[in-house]
């Protein structure tokens, strides 16, 4: 027994039970929404991909004919467009067109750009949106648009839509969820799955969260923007959420409002002084308001104030504070701006395209269900063990490795926060049958002449043994690799822990069987001539 135990795979093996005790004790195992009941929603995220075609010069006449007088084109070169304007035009003016760099004397303008900055530029401007310049005369439409409507925008600067996605690129759908996976962590529903579905879908299990409770944690894209009021009519954007790089926590002030303080970044705070100096509210900054938005709904609006208005001349303003109400609104909006602010906006809004709910009792029904479909299934595998060999120096390590072999697979389960659903159950048993199937084996070849052999031999036939299983090992998981690379849901999750159980099988617990036997049944073998 003392040199069995000294036996490295032996040694590894008792480690890795034992390991996978403390981490099932300790960290519990996660259920999937199946089996724990709860909600899932599966989300499109809004947008477009779109290849376009303008002319530069009307871009350029369209934008500044906005804030400026009637524009005249002097030239138009590959990366560089002079134009002047009729009553003049000022730097900030310019900056905030967002154009490119631009070189004013008098009333003439040299502006130093690029085709997709003046599209991009035009875009962002007449659909208050993001979009990102792709290449190629290729954009991303951050925001729900169709392809009549962009057709009818670009038709009023002389451009043509030649190609049309209703879709967001990959990078931004993969960007969408993960701030949702940070958004749902941050506010304590850890360990929730969200995966891509196909090209354009996200679809994430709420397990034991309720269908309404979900639905209010993924229909708020949570943008935070700044604005300063223009004039009577007009407001003007300043930022957004990601000018944000730090954020305190919510907390009442001597007045009992509740509130969030924020520090802005070095890019936020100079736009930010930028866009006031610009439309003048550092001179008169009561006819300019400070206004705050989450999700398109106001939480702060008042008149800039004096002291702000000075320091905005002499210096940007980093520490801002953005004031939510009192009471218990206003703490739960300075709660929900905490939240989103920390996470991040998501990158475009998202529709809720299919819902459904899973009751919990049905959950604990299936859980149960599931428990015993497997003592069944490995009762039905002892009793034929047992009819074929007769022996329980055989049956009782079979069966020993079978149950150690869940155990592994459930510690890795709980350490990695594997979500443990129908599919996965079924995954393990299948992983428990092929090891059956793979202890059979062993034991066949060592007792191919009903008795165990000498130890040349037995290594001979254990060898040959393994030869075999590590083949049908490898047939087993090439079948179950493209489950794991192209399946999702319930495919994706049976193939992966098949996998896993037949890996911790070759690796860990067929080599110690064969060490098991061996010894048990020398012992059996000692102790009959003995007594005989």
């Amino acid at each position: 027994m003392y040199n069995f135990l000294k036996n490295r795979q032996v040694q590894l093996f008792i480690t890795a039970t034992i390991i996978s005790v403390i981490l099932i004790a300790s960290l519990g195992l996660n259920f999937g929404l199946d089996i724990e009941g709860g909600s899932w929603i599966q989300l499109e995220p809004n947008g477009a991909v779109a290849e376009i075609e303008i002319d530069s010069g009307l871009i350029v006449e369209h934008l500044v004919q906005g804030v400026a007088g009637t524009v005249t084109i002097v030239s138009i070169a590959e990366d560089e467009i002079i134009f002047t304007v009729e009553g003049g035009i000022t730097q900030s003016q310019m900056d905030l067109l967002g154009m490119g760099s631009s070189e004013i004397v008098g009333n003439q303008v040299t502006l130093s750009t690029a085709n997709h900055i003046l599209i991009s530029a035009y875009l962002k401007t007449k659909l208050d949106s993001e979009v990102i310049p792709l290449g190629d005369n290729r954009f991303e439409i951050r925001t729900a648009v169709s392809e009549n409507n962009l057709n009818e925008l670009v038709n009023n600067v002389n451009g043509t839509v030649t190609k049309f996605i209703s879709s967001v690129t990959a990078e931004t759908r993969d960007l969408t969820k993960e701030i949702l996976n940070h958004k749902i962590n941050i506010i304590g529903f850890k360990d929730i799955p969200i995966r891509t579905v196909g090209e354009h879908y996200i679809l994430i299990d709420f397990a034991g969260i309720d269908l309404s409770t979900a639905r209010d944690l993924v229909e708020s894209p949570g943008r935070f923007e700044i604005r300063i009021q223009k004039n009577a009519n007009e407001s003007i954007h300043v930022l957004y959420g990601e000018a944000i790089e730090s954020v305190d926590t919510p907390r009442l002030d001597e007045r009992g409002q509740w509130g969030i303080g924020f520090r802005l970044s070095e890019t936020g705070a100079h736009a930010l002084r930028h866009v006031a100096m610009a439309i003048g509210a550092t001179e008169n900054p009561e006819d300019h308001w400070l206004m705050m938005y989450l999700d398109d709904d106001m939480i702060y609006s008042a008149p800039l104030s004096r002291e702000a208005a000075a320091s905005l001349r002499d210096h940007p303003i980093f520490s801002w504070t953005a004031s939510t109400g009192m009471d218990s609104a206003g703490e739960t909006q300075a709660r929900n701006l905490h939240m989103h602010l920390r996470a991040g906006a998501l990158p475009v809004d998202v529709d809720i395209l299919a819902s459904g709910e899973v009751d919990a009792r049905l959950g604990e029904q299936f859980k149960s269900q599931s428990i015993l479909i497997g003592f069944v299934a490995l009762l039905t595998v002892a009793l034929v063990v047992f009819l074929r060999y007769r022996k329980k120096e055989i049956l009782v390590p079979m069966i020993g490795i079978a149950i150690t072999e869940v155990l592994m697979i459930l510690g890795i389960a709980s350490i990695i926060g594997w979500h443990l659903d129908l599919s996965s159950i079924a995954g393990i048993i299948a992983s428990v049958g092929t090891g059956i199937d793979h202890l059979i084996i062993v034991t066949d070849e060592v007792l191919y002449e009903g008795k165990l052999p000498t130890t040349k031999v037995y290594l001979s036939r254990v060898s040959k043994a393994f030869g075999i299983i590590i083949a049908a090992a490898l047939t087993t998981m090439i079948a179950m690799a493209p489950l794991v690379v192209m399946g999702f849901g319930a495919l994706k999750g049976f193939a992966i822990i098949t996998i896993l159980g037949v890996l911790i099988g070759i690796l860990i617990t067929r080599p110690v069987y064969g060490i098991i036997i061996k010894e048990l049944l020398e012992k059996k073998d000692s102790n009959a001539i003995e007594n005989s």
